[in-house]
């Protein structure tokens, strides 16, 4: 049932992630549960960029490596190191990208939240192939477009880093319930 897929949704973090190999047919299904979230005026602002060979994820750990030592302050070792593994660690890294609708026709607020939802739809949807997510939005995407190309109104929202695991997840936790989020009129 869609509700428990819901509440049994996660954050897998790449430390967490096995060896095994997440297939193009599996990233294709995710990618096309992701097209079909909701999106005002039909803009589809949602962008993809997959970084699934071992090649690509090297070179994109490379490329956080050296922007991060160009641009911390302080640097930290720690850091560098672990910005450089969660690439390598995952069997596939996606850029979040949003692509602003030329006209601007809706706000932009409406742009990200429906790239947002085509990111929850492939997280839930992960779930069917054991695969498990965490979305990170370090400054560091945005560089992004020095790695890659970018169009123009195009703009990256965060990496989704994805791998199997073995094993049960946590149960979730929620600070309150939902009935002292709510207001009823």
């Amino acid at each position: 049932m869609i509700l428990d897929t819901i509440a049994n949704r996660r954050a897998v973090f790449p430390v967490q992630y096995n060896s095994d190999t997440i297939s193009k047919d599996e990233l294709m299904q995710l990618l096309e549960a992701a097209n079909w979230a909701p999106t005002h005026r039909r803009t589809e602002p949602w962008r993809f960029k997959v970084f699934h060979s071992e090649e690509a994820r090297k070179g994109l750990s490379k490329f956080l490596g050296e922007t991060y030592k160009e641009i911390a302050d302080p640097f930290s070792e720690t850091k560098y190191h672990k910005i450089m593994e969660k690439p390598l660690q995952s069997g596939c890294v996606i850029a979040i990208c949003m692509q602003r609708d030329p006209k601007e026709s809706v706000p932009e607020w409406e742009e990200i939240a429906a790239t947002s939802m085509a990111v929850q739809n492939m997280w839930l949807a992960a779930g069917t192939f054991n695969i498990g997510c965490y979305w990170s939005s370090p400054s560091l995407m945005n560089h992004l477009g020095k790695h890659i190309p970018l169009a123009e109104g195009e703009r990256c929202l965060g990496f989704l880093y994805m791998g199997k695991y073995d094993g049960d997840l946590p149960e979730g936790i929620r600070k309150s319930p939902v009935s002292e989020k709510t207001l009823w009129f």
